[in-house]
């Protein structure tokens, strides 16, 4: 009889109560097992190279380089499911392919949900790429997806259902449908990594989605007023205006 291969985990955080936790939760799990931990970015770095483990939780903040530096730096890659009790750097991770975020504290419950939805893809041994979307993150590159919070979750919201941005002092809300979701980064950033063909930018403060647009009429003879399908309005500013001219030709 053939057992079933079991998983590999590598756990990283720089908190011992957290590894401990993490640890306990692994060992229940008989299709899991643990190959190791780090408490430092540059430690996690070199045990992944080395130990090229199938599974990593890692903090997504930890002393001197992050949790995406880590992912930008190793040459395995190995799928991924972040931890943090820092909802902020979850959601502005980009596409970073994780599996899932594990908001801490979260409990047993949560924890098998992120397990149960990661092993169909561990056991297809597909991985999720995710150095590759680490460094298409940081380096600017555009996204499909991106993170949010939503109640004590981090959820994943499709750019397509995304109608359009809006610039909130330091922040960014995102309109998805009739819900409204806030992410700590600029206008700049966002429209930075966003495809230029689809999300268009009408104003300092506003950045729509295309395919949500129900259409562009003059304004003043320099502007035009933007109606989404929702029946919301906004009013381009001149230079944007020019731009829309342009991309109408």
């Amino acid at each position: 009889m053939t057992s079933t291969p079991r998983v590999s985990v590598f756990i990283v955080d720089d908190e011992p109560l957290a590894r401990r936790r993490l640890r306990d939760l692994v060992r229940e799990v008989p299709w899991l097992e643990s190959v190791g931990e780090a408490a430092t970015a540059q430690a996690a770095i070199a045990a992944i190279n080395e130990l090229h483990p199938d599974l990593v939780f890692l903090d997504v903040r930890l002393p001197g380089l992050s949790g995406l530096d880590v992912l930008a730096q190793v040459k395995h890659a190995p799928a991924v499911i972040f931890t943090t009790a820092h909802d902020q750097f979850a959601v502005t991770a980009f596409d970073v392919g994780a599996l899932d975020y594990l908001l801490k504290p979260f409990d047993q419950e949560r924890f098998d949900r992120a397990i149960d939805r990661a092993r169909p893809l561990l056991e297809r041994a597909e991985g999720t790429g995710a150095v590759d979307f680490a460094r298409d993150a940081q380096g600017g590159e555009r996204m499909t997806r991106l993170f949010v919070r939503e109640g004590g979750r981090i959820v994943p919201i499709p750019l397509a259902v995304v109608e359009r941005f809006q610039a909130c002092d330091d922040y960014v809300v995102v309109h998805a449908g009739k819900r409204s979701y806030t992410i700590s980064l600029t206008m700049n950033d966002v429209e930075r990594r966003l495809d230029p063909l689809l999300f268009v930018r009408v104003h300092r403060s506003h950045i729509v989605n295309l395919d949500h647009v129900a259409s562009m009429a003059p304004y003043d003879g320099s502007r035009f007023e933007i109606a989404m399908r929702n029946g919301t309005k906004i009013l381009a500013s001149r230079q944007r205006s020019r731009h829309l001219r342009e991309l109408g030709r």
